[in-house]
């Protein structure tokens, strides 16, 4: 039972050593050599020891071998979170003399000029990045290092500036928000006794920088009344404390929020806290993106027979950002013995089509070689690789289809089905056209008077005898209204035979040609108009004839023959 509490509390111990996050920082210093360039030294920062007296450090300075105390707990909470497989910060330390804000809005901050006694002593500006974070913190160090067990210096954190997205990556067209807070605690009781009870006023500016100059995007001192520059390209910040503590420590939030970012906005960005002689920056680096759409043409299939070329394969690649890093690559997919393999042929890059939101496009060529029948279903593919993308890229593909290697697909057999309904339709609506006609015809025109004469009288059941035909015409004898439909599939080539049967129906085109009669055409009454651009014969009698003959005529009548001089 001990063993086991034992190894618990070695369990607990190491949770806890790894989440607490980095106990050394290793630094370096950095000063200017009056005039030599500069010069660094390396340091360390102690934010946290274990039992018993720091672990000496005999390579190191002990003015830069710095023992933090952090009373706000902002700059030791920041590591304590730190990912353990995340690279180690770099670090970097500098003298700091505490100095008024040089901006005019930041000029009520420090109504004196001079910097008050309380902020006095020896104070160094420690600045840390990695992709995690990025951080500024203003320490004020002990004149001198402490002697005994180990040469150390005591240093107090003052000012702590802090975001958690030190290079954010926004897509194009959204919204960024820029993290930003910071903590603050009076170095002294004699300099927190000087201001009244509360946070103090303080200051806020974010910059762009941009050809080594600064772009002021926002400025703000809430608190405090003065002439404020305009924010600019619609930038918000959200400033303000987060508590009211009388004494310290205190937290406040600067956040950054910059709407529908376009490519000129990203860049470097500063943000920097202003509190009275004392202020931290920290910088982030703002990208913009757009991953590209990617699309192949020909879509779906490309076509070829054996020993011919397919035709020219076109990848586009539509609306993405940033221009550069863009890689087009052309793969062989299910070739012969199914392997991929890089895509043989002639390839070239089209030039780069600028779009009106600050995106770009382009097209990537490719003319395969000839095909074989071994490579009939393969796929060609193009593969996009981006900054914007995952390291597999993204892809679209085409399939090679060879000629006579295949049949025909479920879409095409039910296109053809499609297509009868629709034929049948046609010829239904045609059916009832020819019934509005005979209905108009027998109330507009007048039967020949060389019809009425020839005509045979009918038995009682009117109906006629016998049509006056031509000789040379024999009826076809056959089906009533018969459909027939066939697909024939050879050599990935289809033929489509439509048949229609009419019983006792004349050849149309003979009728057409050998009927020789035009002069017994009635006259329309007067205002009345060619209807619809047909015309119907009056050598025959329209009102005697069977309605399967009557349909015939009128598929010559309005399909087949144009009379010349009507329209």
């Amino acid at each position: 039972m001990k063993s086991l509490s034992l190894l618990l509390a070695v369990a607990l111990g190491l949770a806890t050593a790894v989440s607490a996050g980095p106990a050394v920082i290793e630094c370096w210093f950095v000063e200017d050599t009056s005039g030599k360039g500069l010069a660094k030294r390396p340091g360390a920062l102690l934010l946290r020891q274990g039992q018993g007296e720091p672990p000496p450090r005999p390579d190191l300075d002990p003015e830069l071998y710095l023992n933090v105390h952090d009373p706000a707990g902002f700059l030791q909470a920041a590591f304590r979170r730190y990912p353990r497989d995340a690279p180690a910060p770099h670090c970097e330390m500098s003298r700091f003399v505490p100095l008024p804000a040089s901006a005019n809005w930041a000029s009520g901050l420090t109504p004196a000029r001079n910097c008050p006694r309380a902020l006095d002593g020896a104070w160094l500006m420690v600045s840390m990045s990695s992709p995690v974070l990025s951080l500024s913190s203003l320490l004020r160090r002990q004149p001198e290092p402490q002697q005994e067990p180990v040469l150390i210096t005591m240093a107090t954190v003052v000012l702590t500036v802090l975001t958690h997205t030190p290079a954010p990556r926004v897509r194009l067209g959204q919204d960024a928000l820029l993290d930003l807070s910071f903590a603050y605690m009076p170095p002294t009781s004699e300099a927190a006794s000087s201001l009244a009870a509360g946070p103090p006023p303080f200051g806020l500016e974010w910059r762009r920088q941009h050809l080594g100059k600064g772009h002021l995007l926002l400025a703000a001192t809430p608190g405090l009344n003065g002439q404020m520059p305009a924010a600019q390209e619609g930038a918000v910040a959200f400033a303000a404390w987060d508590d009211d503590e009388p004494w310290g420590p205190w937290t406040g939030n600067g956040t950054f929020w910059l709407p529908r970012v376009q490519p000129f906005q990203e860049g470097t960005y500063l943000a920097t806290i202003h509190l009275p002689y004392l202020q931290g920056q920290v910088t982030l680096e703002l990208a913009v993106y757009k991953p590209p759409k990617v699309s192949l043409m020909p879509a779906t299939l490309a076509w070829a027979a054996p020993g011919e070329a397919p035709p020219e394969l076109l990848c586009l690649v539509s609306h993405f950002y940033p221009p550069g890093g863009l890689e087009v690559e052309w793969e062989l997919r299910g070739g012969p013995g199914g392997r991929s393999q890089k895509a043989e042929g002639q390839r070239w890059l089209s030039a780069l089509r600028h779009h009106s939101d600050g995106s770009v496009s382009l097209s990537g060529h490719l003319q395969p070689p000839p095909v074989t029948t071994e490579q009939h279903g393969a796929r060609y593919a193009c593969r996009i690789h981006h900054p914007s993308l995952p390291a597999s890229g993204r892809s679209a593909e085409v399939t090679l289809e060879v000629a006579g290697l295949s049949g025909p697909s479920l879409e095409d057999s039910i296109g053809l089905f499609l297509s009868a309904f629709l034929l049948l339709g046609l010829f239904k609506a045609l059916g009832w056209a020819e019934s509005r006609v005979r209905a108009l015809t027998s109330i507009l025109w007048k039967p020949p008077s060389s019809l009425a004469q020839a005509s045979v009288v009918a038995p009682q059941n009117n109906t006629p005898s016998s049509v006056p035909t031509p000789s040379n015409l024999s009826p076809l004898s056959g089906w009533n209204a018969f459909f027939f439909f066939s697909t024939y599939t050879r050599e990935n080539f289809f033929f489509f035979f439509f048949f229609f049967f009419f019983r006792q129906c004349y050849f149309l085109a003979q009728a057409a040609v050998q009927w020789p009669d035009l002069g017994s055409l009635q006259p329309l009454p007067p205002g009345f108009k060619q209807f619809f651009g047909f015309s119907l014969r009056s050598s025959w009698d329209y009102r005697h004839m069977p309605p399967h003959q009557r349909i015939c005529v009128f598929l010559v009548e309005t399909g087949f023959h144009h009379w010349p001089g009507w329209s």
